[in-house]
């Protein structure tokens, strides 16, 4: 049976205005925040240098921040120098916490609690026993109190990572595993806890949590997972993309073969049916053998990938899900056919790889929202 057809939202265009006092002041103190988290500790007058600002503006925002509980000073570095010792301005990385929620897992809704680092100071998750719609929404709530609770310093913001079309609001438009429709998250939970929340594709903050928080040094790189359906997430020039209509890197439903089984799309033979977990489980459940099977997979999502690491000149694909499936022949396949069906200066720079197994991408990728939307971070 086919997903019932969705109206297709479309991104908004901010309109122009003049810029304001306050716009500066937001500008400027994202400034501070961000130089602060990617460089380390520095004295005001290396602040100012590294910012860009005026001494005066830089002694302003420091005091702000500190009494908003984000920025502390601490003494001044180890060892002799010259002069009078200056005092360092750090972030203050443990005072406030982010509450992050992954809504991906077919059994299971997972959340954390974390500090600014990403470091985790609480976790929680609870079964879905295969609830959906309204019941698996009120899941959402009942893992979020728990985690707000838990919480022991003053929670920032909340990020949510969930399957389906999330446009720009923060509403779900489409998550048909959990039989989510124009579902307004990102409102009904910054309602509840009276705090910002953000909400965003699963896959599309996987892709967000390796590039600000796993050692990966590509600007231009796609996340592939093959959890449950196959979805991609898109970076290019180390920004998201998202699409138009919030639906870049719905790669399971691309058909590969036209003569294959029926989808819950309407149509036949999309990749989901080659390369999902669920799929391939069935085929080595019934006793195939599993190298060929998991090669097959591998040479499949190879075809796919091939022009669009071409078309964007991707420097890194980084395959996601269970690693049982994913880590060996599935791995190697797909990554020797991408490389087999691209020009040369393309296909001897990409690099295909696993996080199978990283169970933490999402939780860090909502953090990442949080921390872009409320401090200015990246």
């Amino acid at each position: 049976m086919a997903f019932p057809q969705v109206p297709s939202p479309r991104r908004e265009l901010p309109g122009r205005r003049k810029a304001r006092t306050q716009d500066n002041r937001v500008h400027n103190r994202s400034l501070v925040l961000a130089t602060l988290y990617h460089h380390g500790p520095m004295t005001r007058p290396e602040l100012t240098r590294a910012s860009g600002l005026t001494a005066p503006t830089v002694s302003a925002l420091v005091g702000d921040l500190a009494d908003d509980g984000l920025v502390a000073e601490t003494g001044p570095r180890d060892g002799p120098r010259p002069g009078k010792p200056a005092k360092l301005v750090r972030l203050d990385d443990g005072n406030v916490n982010l509450v992050v929620l992954d809504l991906s897992h077919s059994d299971r809704f997972t959340g954390a609690v974390l500090d600014l680092r990403g470091g985790v100071v609480h976790r929680a998750e609870v079964a879905l026993d295969g609830a959906l719609g309204r019941e698996a929404f009120d899941l959402v709530f009942r893992l979020a109190d728990e985690l707000v609770a838990a919480a022991p310093r003053r929670v920032l913001g909340i990020g949510v990572g969930t399957p389906g079309i999330v446009d720009d609001t923060g509403t779900v438009r489409q998550a048909a595993h959990l039989r989510w429709i124009g579902l307004p998250l990102a409102e009904q939970l910054g309602d509840r806890y009276a705090v910002p929340a953000y909400v965003g594709n699963d896959i599309n903050l996987a892709a967000l949590g390796v590039l600000r928080f796993r050692p990966s040094e590509a600007r231009n790189l796609m996340v592939l997972s093959i959890e449950h359906g196959v979805g991609a997430g898109l970076v290019v020039g180390g920004e998201l993309v998202e699409g138009e209509q919030f639906a870049a890197g719905e790669l399971g439903h691309v058909t590969v073969d036209d003569d294959g089984d029926p989808c819950v799309c309407g149509r036949r033979g999309c990749l989901d049916q080659h390369i999902a977990a669920a799929f391939l489980r069935r085929r080595l459940g019934a006793g195939a053998d599993r190298p060929a099977v998991l090669a097959a997979a591998g040479r499949t999502l190879g075809i796919v990938l091939a022009p669009i690491i071409s078309a964007l000149n991707l420097d890194e694909v980084v395959l996601t899900g269970p690693p049982e499936l994913i880590d060996g022949a599935f791995l190697q396949a797909a990554t020797v056919t991408a490389r087999a069906r691209t020009l040369s200066p393309i296909s001897s720079s990409v690099r295909v790889t696993s996080l199978a197994g990283d169970d933490d991408l999402i939780l860090l990728g909502a953090a990442g929202l949080v921390l872009s939307a409320q401090l200015g971070i990246w």
